[in-house]
């Protein structure tokens, strides 16, 4: 008797699964907000101030133009609980920093400040930062100038646009990150 194979299919869990691919386009009524959509999501957000740009630079305010890979899922543990995602998760302490200064080596890497150095802090008052889905935006090679800190965040309550990252409501992030994995593309533009 010849042994017959049995297909083994996920659709009935489908909302399981890590995304292989999710987009992010400008609303057609203003370049400061846009969709995200991928895997049956579709996700209002905010852009940058300059909208998407293909020529990113350093305090430009545009949200580059390109195809990245998330990297990591940083959290406020003071704040919720951990997310679930199939990306590394690292709790945000209070001397963690990001480095916007294109003349510093650690220039788009993560650091940490003594009390009272300049950076972008990541444990911030306000709740934009209590979750951050860091993407590989200039990483290989990081070319001093060309963006730092890009980031998926928490939106602002009134939907304004951001410094050049990505945001969103917190329900709309958790949802996200549950689907999110290293080998996910995120197209931008």
């Amino acid at each position: 008797m010849k042994k017959q194979a049995i297909p083994i299919t996920y659709d009935k869990f489908w909302r399981d699964r890590p995304l292989s691919l999710v987009s992010i386009r400008t609303a057609a009524s203003d370049p400061r907000r846009g969709w995200l959509t991928g895997g049956g999501l579709t996700i209002p957000v905010a852009l940058g101030r300059g909208g998407i740009v293909a020529n990113k630079r350093e305090g430009d305010g545009g949200t580059p133009k390109g195809t990245f890979r998330p990297r990591r899922v940083w959290w406020r543990a003071d704040r919720g609980a951990r997310p679930r995602s199939f990306l590394p998760v690292r709790p945000i302490r209070g001397d963690d920093a990001w480095c916007e200064d294109p003349t510093d080596r650690h220039y788009n890497r993560p650091l940490r400040l003594a009390p009272g150095r300049g950076g972008d802090r990541l444990a911030r008052e306000d709740h934009l930062y209590d979750f951050i889905i860091e993407i590989d935006h200039n990483t290989r090679p990081r070319i001093a100038g060309r963006g730092s800190a890009v980031f998926l965040h928490l939106a602002r309550d009134n939907f304004g646009p951001t410094a050049g990252c990505i945001s969103m409501s917190k329900a709309a992030m958790l949802q996200l990150l549950r689907r999110l994995s290293p080998r996910t593309k995120i197209i931008i533009g």
